[in-house]
């Protein structure tokens, strides 16, 4: 496919129903094989214009439009172009791996024999190393974003659209999703679009920087070099991650160890008994301090947070929280189409270890509290868990195997 060249004269769009333009007032030429970093303020419209170059903003029901906007010297159509949007989620279509990246290949009628090199080139390149019948339902999101990337670059497309393809992902994803778009424009064969806060990461590919403003129109445009020397500041105050300048935060002194407000033991998480994603042999999350979970995608940052916020059952293990954060009353049971009120939120194990549910302790005024964040009600997770998770710090992922000096948690 040649590549795309991209033409705005003075553009805008207003969504059905809204007073207030999206975007406004955008006069903009692309040249084929161009890359371009796309910058601008939250509510800016970048997302919108790249939908709008995807083809994808609707006809006239969904929104007014304003000026014109060309692709190819055509309007745009779905289909078009590669595009990779914000949610991972709303990117994954098919139940196999392989099939999901596949599937764009067969709309553009990609002769059969091409089809699956292809997909297995695009999976290479993005770094997912998994059989092409793995289940998308597997998948954590950082991997999700990685496999909507993966199904954009093997339709080789004229127009790649990426709209902040690298949010999801841990470091090492980053620069290898970076490399993995680098390889693909380094010929000029693809015209790119890029919306990025993580600035530094893309300079080494874009030949350009262009900034849209929060009121329509275009703040900056030209080479990044150019465009960084002259408007640093107003980028970095728009919230783009602009090399060499800093923001204001100031780095704290960890307090004195605090009273763990929550912990774990031996604690197995995942949402199948036969495919655990890892054990916890111990961790604790003091008060007072903000914890922070790192670790590759895949790893199991976001199971284990749905596990110790009492959202899905542990396969195996103890949750226990202190009596400080822990409320009190017996723990009240409801049937609900058949099944106790308190286990509606999680998806049990079949097999495996039964999960243990701490027994109600005495707290400091002698009243039951219940320690065990499953037996909560969703109220209570919302004013307990959401409360404490605003003042906490210190962990790291992986290993999470080692136990804490603290004890302020019951064994």
């Amino acid at each position: 496919m040649r590549p795309a060249q991209v033409r705005l004269d003075g553009w805008g769009w207003r969504h059905a129903g809204r007073a207030a333009w999206a975007t406004s007032g955008v006069s903009l030429s692309i040249e084929p094989g161009e890359r371009v970093l796309l910058l601008g303020a939250s509510g800016a419209g970048k997302s919108t214009l790249l939908h709008a170059l995807a083809g994808v903003l609707g006809s006239s029901d969904e929104g007014e439009e304003a000026g014109s906007l060309t692709v190819g010297g055509d309007r745009p159509r779905p289909g078009g172009c590669g595009l990779v949007m914000q949610d991972p989620d709303a990117q994954t279509i098919l139940e196999r791996l392989g099939d999901d990246v596949a599937f764009g290949l067969e709309n553009m009628e990609v002769p059969r024999d091409e089809i699956w090199p292809r997909v297995r080139a695009a999976l290479t390149e993005v770094g997912i190393e998994l059989p092409l019948d793995h289940s998308t339902e597997q998948l954590s999101g950082g991997q999700r974003q990685r496999l909507a990337l993966a199904g954009a670059l093997a339709m080789r497309p004229g127009l790649l659209l990426l709209d902040e393809p690298t949010a999801n992902l841990d470091p090492e994803g980053v620069e290898e999703v970076r490399d993995a778009v680098g390889r693909l424009v380094a010929d000029r064969a693809t015209t790119l679009v890029v919306v990025e806060h993580r600035v530094a990461t893309w300079l080494p590919i874009v030949d350009r920087v262009v900034v849209l403003a929060a009121g329509g129109g275009v703040v900056a445009d030209g080479s990044p070099d150019q465009v960084f020397r002259t408007h640093r500041d107003e980028i970095a105050a728009l919230g783009a991650w602009v090399p060499g300048v800093g923001h204001g935060l100031v780095r704290r002194v960890a307090p004195a160890a605090h009273e763990a407000v929550l912990c774990a033991h031996d604690l197995t998480i995942g949402y199948e008994a036969d495919r655990p994603v890892r054990t916890v042999t111990a961790l604790e999350i003091p008060a007072g301090l903000s914890t922070t979970l790192t670790g590759a995608n895949g790893s199991g940052k976001t199971t284990l947070a749905l596990t110790l916020a009492g959202l899905l059952a542990p396969l195996s293990g103890r949750i226990h929280a202190s009596a400080a954060i822990s409320p009190a009353g017996p723990r009240r049971v409801t049937m609900l189409r058949g099944r106790p009120r308190s286990h509606r939120r999680s998806v049990m194990p079949t097999s495996g270890s039964p999960t243990e549910h701490a027994e109600p302790t005495p707290g400091v005024d002698g009243a039951i509290t219940r320690t065990n964040p499953m037996d909560w009600r969703s109220k209570e997770l919302l004013t307990r868990l959401a409360r404490s998770s605003r003042t906490q710090s210190i962990s790291s992922w992986p290993p999470l195997s080692r136990a804490s000096s603290r004890s302020g948690c019951a064994r």
